[in-house]
C-alpha cells in the first residue's frame, strides 16, 4: 500500500463514527465511500459546471447531423464553455432575461476570446437567440438572446399533501415567495412550503443546472420565463370573439388574464388600436396579479416576461419568428503540414474542427477543398492570438499530459523560437490569458475497427482515495463496471447529438452489487442506493508521433468478413485506393443500371457505366449495416439503389472517400443538411454539371433504414418518438411516398456506379443503341436477380 493511500485510511478512520464499520463508512458496500455532498475542487476534469447547457458535441460530431455536424464543443474546451456561459446567463437574468446581441457581446467580450461568445450562442441549450421585428418592420429586425433553463419549480411539493419523495430535479420552494411575498405569511398563517433556497435539496438542484452563482432576483428572472407554471394563463377565449371579453363567458369571474396574446408574443398589429388589453394595471388584471403576491416592480416586468418566454418556448417550433445565429466567422488559422512548414488554412477548413483521417495516410483525394482540418498528427493544440489559431510548441509533450486524469495543466512555450513560457489549463482550456482548443480526429466508437488513428477516448471515474479508475477495467479494491470506455463514449456522443432526448444525459450500468447512473450533464457517477458521487473525466489514449509513423507504414486490414459481391473483379481490388471497371453493354449488370437510368430521362443517351470497386469503402458500408442492423434489434436494413449528381472533377475523390455535402455541394437543404439521393434520374439530374454536354451521375448504394419526413433545420435525423435515446435513419420528403432521400452519415452510402451520359443530340450514334437483346423496359426476372445480390 502507498504511503498515501495509508494516510488516507487513517484520516477515514479517524472521522468514523464510534461503532461504525468499515462497510458503513463506504457506504455499506465494498468501494463505496458514505454518502457526501458533491463539492468540485479544482483539478483535472473536476466539472464544477454541468453541461446540460451545452447542446453538444460540435460535438455536432456536430449534431453534431452526422459525427461531423454536431461536434459543436470539443471535450478539451467543455469548461472554458461553461464558465463562459455561467457569466452569459447571470448578465442576461440581471439585465432582465434578454439582451440584444451586440449589447451583450459588448458587456462579456472583454473577459474572453474573440470568437467564443459567438461559437456559444451558435449552440442550442441554454442560450436561445431570436430574431425580433422592431418598430421599423423587417428592416429594423434585431437579434436578442435569451437566458434559457430546464430549472423548475417542483409542483408536487406545492401540492396541498406534498407528494415529493425529495429525490427529484426541482426546486423546493414556495411559489408565493418567488412572486415578492408569501400570501399566507402576509395574512399570519404558517405555509407548508419551504422558503429556504439554501436548504440541501436546493443547493443540489442549482449545482445541477449550473446556476447557483445567481443572485435571488436573477433566479427568480430565469424561472419566470422558462418554467411556465409560474406565470398566470392567458385567457384563449378572450383573445376571440367580440365584445369586451371576446368569448369568454366567465367575464369578470374569470381567474385567468384578460390581455391580448399577441401583444405578449410581440406580434400584435394593431398597436395601441388593438381592442383587447394591453395594460396589466387595469384594475381587472391588477387585482389578480395582486392576489398572487405580485408586487408592483414584477408587474411592471410581465410584458417582457412573457415575450421572452414565449421565444424560449417556440424557439423550435416556430423558425421563422426565432432563429438561431448562423455560424460566425473563425478566426484565421496558421497551420503546418506534415513537413512542418507553415501554411495558411482553407476556409472549409476552418469551420472543422475535427482531424482528416485520409490526410493523415496521405490519401486525401479531396485537398485544398476538404472541409476538415490536414495535419499530421491526429491531435493539435493551438491558442487564440490576434484572432488567429496558432499552433503551440512540443504538442506530443503536451497531449501525453493530456492523456493522463491526473494532470490538469502544463508549462509550455508558444513556439520553437519564442521564450514566451506560459501555463496551459486543461480544465479551462487557456493558454496564459488567451483561449485555446485541442483538435481531434473522429472518436473511435464512430469509425469501422480498420480506420487507423481515430481518437481513443478513455473515460475514468474518482476512487474514495481520489485515484482515478478506469470504467470497465478491474480494479484492486473495486469491482469491474459493466460498462467500458468505449460504452460510455458512445452513450455521450448519443447524448451529445442535437435533438438527443433529455434521458439521454443520464446512463445507468452496474460494479458488483451497486447500481449507478453516469450524469453527462455534471460529469458525475452516482449510487443510485446510498447517493455517493464521484467524479468523471474523458481522456483520449496517447499516440506518439512515431506510433502514427508505425500506424502508417503498417498494411492494417478489416478484421471483419472479407466477402466481395459476386459481380466484382477479384483481380481489381487495389487497396487503399480504387478501380473503376467499365461494364460490357450486353452484361445483365450493364442492363439493370440502363434501366434505372432510362425509366425517367429517356431523352439522354448513356455513354458509359463503371462500376466502382473500393474495398475500404465496401467494407465499412457492410460494418455499418452490421451496426444498424444492431440497433433494430436485428431487422433487415432498408437499402435502396438511388441516384446522385454531381460535377466530373468530383467523382475521383467520392469514388476514393465517398460523399460529403460540405464538400460536393448541397443539393437542396428542404429535408436537412446532407447528402441527397433521388429515386428517380431526372431529379438528380438538376444537379450534374455539363462538360461539354456531357453529364456524371452516380447510382449508389444507400441504407436508408427507418425514415422520417426530413426539415431544413436537421443537421441529423431525429430522435424516434418516445425513444429518446434512437434516432431515424435517414430523412425523406414523403413517408408514403419517398423520392428524396437525405443522407447525413457517408458510411451508410456506397458509391456503386458512375453514369456518364449525353443528350441524344449530342451522341455518337454507337452511344444511341440500345443494350443488345434489351427493350426499354426490363424483365421482372432480371430486375428480382440483380436486386439480390449483394
Amino acid at each position: 500500500m502507498s504511503p498515501r493511500r495509508a494516510r488516507r485510511r487513517a484520516q477515514l478512520a479517524a472521522q468514523r463514527p464510534e461503532g461504525a464499520g468499515r462497510a458503513q463508512l463506504r457506504g455499506r458496500g465494498r468501494g463505496e465511500a458514505a454518502p457526501l455532498l458533491f463539492t468540485p475542487a479544482p483539478g483535472c476534469f473536476r466539472f464544477r459546471f454541468p453541461l446540460a447547457s451545452l447542446p453538444h458535441p460540435s460535438c455536432r460530431r456536430r449534431p453534431a447531423s452526422s459525427l461531423g455536424d454536431w461536434q459543436r464543443v470539443p471535450a478539451a474546451t467543455v469548461m472554458a464553455q461553461a464558465a463562459l456561459l455561467r457569466e452569459v446567463t447571470q448578465v442576461l437574468c440581471a439585465a432582465g432575461g434578454a439582451l440584444e446581441l451586440d449589447e451583450l457581446r459588448r458587456r462579456v467580450r472583454q473577459a474572453v476570446g474573440a470568437d467564443a461568445l459567438d461559437r456559444l450562442l451558435r449552440e442550442r441549450g441554454r442560450l436561445v437567440v431570436a430574431q425580433r421585428v422592431g418598430a421599423g418592420g423587417a428592416a429594423a429586425a434585431e437579434q436578442v438572446v435569451l437566458a434559457a433553463s430546464e430549472l423548475r419549480l417542483c409542483r408536487a411539493h406545492q401540492a396541498s399533501k406534498p407528494g415529493c419523495d425529495g429525490q427529484c430535479a426541482e426546486l423546493h420552494l414556495c411559489k408565493f415567495l418567488v412572486y415578492g411575498v408569501c400570501k399566507f405569511l402576509k395574512a399570519g398563517k404558517n405555509c407548508r412550503n419551504s422558503h429556504n433556497l439554501k436548504s440541501s435539496h436546493n443547493l443540489s438542484v442549482l449545482r445541477t443546472h449550473s446556476v447557483d452563482h445567481l443572485s435571488y432576483s436573477e433566479l427568480c428572472q430565469l424561472l419566470f420565463q422558462n418554467d411556465p407554471w409560474l406565470l398566470p394563463e392567458i385567457c384563449q377565449h378572450y383573445n376571440k370573439g367580440d365584445g369586451p371579453y371576446g368569448s369568454c363567458s366567465f367575464k369578470k369571474q374569470c381567474i385567468k388574464l384578460h390581455i391580448c396574446q399577441y401583444f405578449l408574443q410581440g406580434e400584435c398589429k394593431f398597436g395601441t388600436g388593438c381592442k383587447r388589453s394591453h395594460d396589466f394595471s387595469n384594475s381587472e388584471t391588477l387585482e389578480k396579479l395582486q392576489k398572487l403576491g405580485m408586487n408592483s416592480d414584477l408587474v411592471s416586468r410581465l410584458p417582457s416576461i412573457y415575450r421572452n418566454a414565449h421565444d424560449i418556448k417556440n424557439k423550435d417550433s416556430a423558425p421563422s419568428k426565432v432563429t438561431f445565429l448562423p455560424p460566425a466567422p473563425q478566426g484565421t488559422s496558421e497551420r503546418r503540414d506534415s513537413s512542418g512548414s507553415a501554411s495558411s488554412n482553407t476556409a472549409s477548413q476552418e469551420e472543422s474542427e475535427e482531424i482528416c483521417l485520409y490526410h493523415i495516410r496521405k490519401s486525401c483525394s479531396f485537398q485544398d477543398k476538404c472541409n476538415k482540418v490536414h495535419f499530421h498528427l491526429p491531435y493539435r493544440w493551438q491558442f487564440l492570438d490576434g484572432g488567429k489559431w496558432k499552433d503551440l510548441d512540443k504538442m506530443e509533450l503536451i497531449e501525453e499530459a493530456y492523456s493522463r486524469p491526473s494532470k490538469d495543466r502544463i508549462l509550455c512555450a508558444e513556439s520553437a523560437s519564442s521564450f514566451h513560457f506560459d501555463c496551459l489549463n486543461f480544465n479551462v482550456m487557456m493558454f496564459g490569458t488567451a483561449q485555446a482548443r485541442r483538435l481531434s480526429t473522429a472518436s473511435s466508437v464512430t469509425k469501422p475497427p480498420h480506420f487507423i488513428l481515430t481518437t481513443e477516448w478513455i473515460w475514468y471515474w474518482t476512487d474514495e482515495f481520489d485515484s482515478w479508475q478506469e470504467y470497465g477495467k478491474q480494479g484492486m479494491e473495486h469491482p469491474v463496471t459493466t460498462v467500458s470506455s468505449s460504452d460510455v463514449e458512445k452513450a455521450y456522443l448519443a447524448y451529445c447529438a442535437p435533438g438527443s432526448a433529455s434521458e439521454a444525459a443520464i446512463l445507468k450500468f452496474q460494479a458488483g452489487k451497486h447500481k449507478y447512473e453516469l450524469d453527462f450533464r455534471a460529469f458525475v457517477q452516482k449510487n443510485l442506493v446510498y447517493g455517493t458521487i464521484r467524479k468523471v473525466c474523458r481522456r483520449p489514449k496517447f499516440v506518439s508521433p512515431q506510433d502514427v509513423k508505425v500506424k502508417q507504414t503498417c498494411d492494417v486490414k478489416f478484421q471483419g468478413p472479407k466477402s466481395i459481391p459476386d459481380h466484382w473483379d477479384p483481380s481489381a481490388l487495389p487497396d487503399p485506393g480504387f478501380k473503376k471497371i467499365a461494364l460490357n453493354l450486353s452484361s445483365e449488370e450493364y442492363q439493370k443500371v440502363w434501366g434505372l437510368f432510362n425509366r425517367t430521362l429517356p431523352n439522354y443517351s448513356v455513354q458509359k457505366i463503371e462500376r466502382v470497386q473500393n474495398l475500404a469503402l465496401w467494407e465499412v458500408y457492410q460494418w455499418q449495416r452490421g451496426q444498424m442492423q444492431k440497433r433494430n434489434g436485428g431487422k433487415t436494413v432498408d437499402e435502396r439503389q438511388l441516384f446522385h449528381g454531381t460535377s466530373a472533377s468530383f467523382v475521383d475523390a467520392i469514388c476514393q472517400q465517398n460523399f460529403d455535402w460540405r464538400v460536393c455541394g448541397l443539393h437542396g437543404t428542404s429535408y436537412g443538411k446532407g447528402s441527397y439521393f433521388a429515386r428517380d434520374a431526372a431529379y438528380s439530374h438538376h444537379y450534374c454539371k455539363s462538360d461539354m454536354k456531357c453529364y456524371t451521375m452516380f447510382l449508389a448504394r444507400v441504407l436508408v433504414g427507418d425514415f422520417t419526413r426530413g426539415s431544413a433545420s436537421f443537421l441529423r435525423p431525429p430522435a424516434k418518438e418516445g425513444q429518446g435515446h434512437l434516432f431515424y435513419d435517414s430523412c425523406v420528403n414523403s413517408i408514403s411516398d419517398p423520392s428524396i432521400f437525405v443522407v447525413f452519415e457517408k458510411h451508410q452510402v456506397y458509391p456503386e456506379y458512375v453514369i456518364q451520359y449525353t443528350t441524344s443530340t449530342n451522341c455518337s450514334p454507337g452511344a444511341m443503341a440500345q443494350p443488345p437483346g434489351t427493350s426499354n423496359l426490363l424483365s421482372l426476372a432480371s430486375l428480382a436477380l440483380f436486386g439480390s445480390r449483394p
